[in-house]
């Protein structure tokens, strides 16, 4: 069944071998790990099983899942029990802090970003998507419901923007590109490689599938088998597996203060 709203996904359903199929791809993580500049401290919040933490850095990491904690890898530290919006941690107490791909599952993302700005004394680097942009990939064209479903989830990028870049913070904007191999199984990064979507396991590991019917799942996969076999996609699409980067709906924010 379709789940009521952002903040309600079950990840002791979804979550159990999410640390194998969403790898930090080491491009995008190169970007997220500059953003951090040259911070010493790092709080990682919604850090599920540990993608995109820096290993050269004091990292205090934040989940409140616990089938996510118990996939984190023991060169990792444990991730504490807590939620964004109360972090359990002194007023500006680290140098920076990250959020990646965990904002649309805040139950108060106003509450959250607050928190960030609070605890944090130089940049906050927040990944996420951009709902506007969704639509730029074929699989809208095949299952119109996840893009609709995902669009209201994802907070508008404007408004992230307003609230990260209270003084004397600026936020800007980036559109990572999304290589074509990209070892981070969000929907996006199979843009070239359509079999992905007919592995049940890659659809447990995007949190966007929960938020449509089993009969909606079902069609879609379905649909996209028979194109796949009889060449229907590779003549509509074909085009797609010769890119070799995407500028999906990928966004990577970054607020900073000027030195």
């Amino acid at each position: 069944m379709a789940k009521p709203s952002a903040g309600d996904v079950d990840y002791a359903l979804i979550g159990e071998g999410y640390a194998s199929r969403r790898r930090a791809d080491p491009r995008i993580e190169a970007l997220v790990h500059a953003a951090l500049g040259d911070a010493r401290t790092v709080l990682n919040v919604g850090a599920g099983a540990g993608s995109y933490e820096p290993l050269d850095r004091y990292v205090i990491a934040i989940e409140p899942s616990e089938a996510m904690r118990r996939q984190r890898p023991r060169h990792l530290a444990p991730a504490i029990d807590a939620r964004a919006e109360a972090l359990p941690l002194d007023d500006r107490s680290v140098d920076a802090s990250m959020a990646i791909l965990t904002v649309h599952q805040w139950q108060d993302l106003e509450a959250g970003l607050r928190e960030l700005k609070r605890v944090t004394r130089g940049p906050i680097v927040v990944m996420t998507f951009d709902g506007d942009a969704l639509d730029r990939f074929w699989l809208a064209d095949y299952v119109p419901e996840l893009i609709e479903a995902e669009r209201k989830r994802y907070p508008k990028i404007d408004l992230l923007v307003d609230r990260l870049s209270s003084p004397p913070r600026r936020a800007t904007v980036t559109t990572p590109p999304i290589p074509i191999d990209c070892t981070d199984g969000f929907t996006e990064a199979f843009y070239a490689r359509p079999e992905k979507f007919l592995d049940p396991s890659v659809l447990r590991s995007q949190s966007a599938w929960a938020f449509v019917s089993d009969a909606v799942r079902e069609r879609f996969v379905k649909r996209l088998a028979e194109d796949l076999a009889s060449g229907a996609w590779e003549e509509k699409y074909g085009e797609w597996r010769k890119m070799a980067v995407f500028g999906g709906a990928l966004r990577l924010l970054a607020a900073t203060a000027p030195h």
